[in-house]
């Protein structure tokens, strides 16, 4: 009999729909034999550890500028310095130019003061808007609560002068500077108050309502001044309301905003990251200031009962990645090597922090843990300079002697899978 347009038509779909199904069923097939070999499916859990003290050596602080409190503004002061008041009071001074970590690097300031003997004390800006086109950051529990674990005092504050910014950022503000007046009583403060850096930083949280009342008047008189529209006030008003009196919000809010941090970074690759695997992983820490910590490690890899815990950083011009992302990886190594309890998915693990630096301009690789005929030689091939040999034999000291691992290699003998730090999971 002969077929219909209408039969053939049917057949045709039936044929594309079982030829899709066939398609489909060699997809999953496909996805199954990868997901049982390939590393990527091999990661770890959350890795979550506990931090009850911080014990560490700093070898590579930088020697501090002294800077009397005679005619002293903060703005124009190093961005970490020894302020001095002309008797044995001496007070370490970091400053940060935005509430949020990731657009600068506050972590080598921060460094740079830890091996102050004496208070250390760092100025972050409760709050900075730069322009209803920018962004615009508040201060975070996190932050305070890390600065308590490392013995830092903590010094809210807020910008009172800002200019238009030139070129193509017009619809923003630039070169935003500190109340200095303000700066300056609340360090007098520090210098007499008897109590920890923890009670301190609770003493500055309380006002933290108050203080974004002053940001917001500042900023008011600041979009005046610049004709630069700002973000509305009503945002600066909710988080106000939000944390006035309560700390426990002031907690939750920060660390819902640290945990969707930590969940973006954890399937973003930076541009400066150049990485062995795409093996990331989450790190909660806990502390005994209430303070929980949401990381991204850049890799991690396990070994029987052994993680490693990995911080990247590249370079893609220079031999080395420079001094600033290097102390910014050691503040979290700081962190990590202090970590007790450590467990993956519920299950106790023995941890080992490892900071990898990688570089285009380099040949072969070296670590803290090679011979010292092996780095000689690596600095012979590599041609590293007087100072730079310098910095990475104090970097590996520094490494030796707080329990963690530094490895030095190129990329070209990363790729090719010969890490001897970091096995292959």
């Amino acid at each position: 009999m002969r077929k219909t347009g209408a039969t053939k038509s049917h057949e045709i779909t039936r044929k594309f729909v079982l030829l899709r199904a066939v398609s489909c069923l060699f997809v999953v097939s496909s996805l199954l034999v990868f997901a049982a070999n390939a590393s990527f499916f091999q990661q770890p859990s959350e890795i979550i550890g506990e931090i009850k003290k911080i014990e560490y050596k700093l070898l590579l602080a930088k020697k501090l500028r002294e800077i009397p409190k005679q005619n002293f503004n903060v703005n124009t002061a190093p961005t970490a310095f020894i302020l001095t008041g002309g008797g044995k009071n001496k007070i370490a001074v970091s400053r940060w130019v935005s509430p949020k970590r990731t657009r600068s690097y506050p972590y080598e300031r921060v460094y740079n003061t830890l091996s102050h003997p004496g208070k250390k004390a760092t100025v972050i800006p409760v709050l900075k808007d730069e322009g209803a086109s920018g962004d615009r950051d508040f201060i975070q529990w996190d932050t305070i609560s890390l600065m308590s674990l490392l013995d830092v005092y903590v010094i809210p504050a807020y910008y009172n002068d800002a200019t238009r910014a030139g070129g193509g950022g017009g619809g923003k503000i630039t070169d935003q500077k500190f109340d200095n007046e303000f700066v300056l009583a609340k360090i007098a403060e520090i210098e007499n108050f008897k109590a920890t850096a923890l009670e301190w930083n609770l003493k500055q949280l309380r006002e933290i309502a108050p203080l974004l009342e002053k940001a917001k008047t500042a900023y008011r008189e600041i979009a005046k001044k610049t004709g630069v529209a700002l973000h509305g006030e009503s945002g600066v008003d909710q988080f106000a309301r939000r944390i006035k009196g309560n700390v426990e919000e002031f907690m939750r809010l920060s660390r819902l905003k640290a945990q969707e941090a930590q969940s973006r970074e954890f399937v973003t690759l930076q541009p400066k990251e150049s990485l062995a695997s795409d093996t990331k992983g989450r790190v909660t820490i806990t502390d005994g200031f209430g303070g929980k910590y949401f990381f991204t490690c850049d890799e991690t890899s396990k070994r029987g009962k052994t993680i490693h815990l990995i911080e990247a950083k590249h370079s893609r011009r220079a031999k080395m990645p420079n001094e600033t992302d290097i102390k910014d990886g050691l503040l979290k190594m700081m962190l990590y090597a202090n970590l007790q309890n450590v467990r993956v998915g519920g299950e106790k693990f023995d941890h080992k922090p490892v900071l990898r630096l990688t570089s285009a301009k380099l040949q072969g690789a070296i670590s803290s843990e090679s011979k010292p005929e092996d780095f000689e030689n690596f600095c012979k091939t590599n041609l590293l300079s007087p100072e730079q040999k310098e910095f990475l034999r104090t970097l590996f000291n520094e490494a030796r002697q707080n329990r963690f691992s530094v490895r030095l290699e190129s990329v070209a003998q990363m790729t090719a899978g010969n890490s001897e730090i970091v096995p292959k999971v």
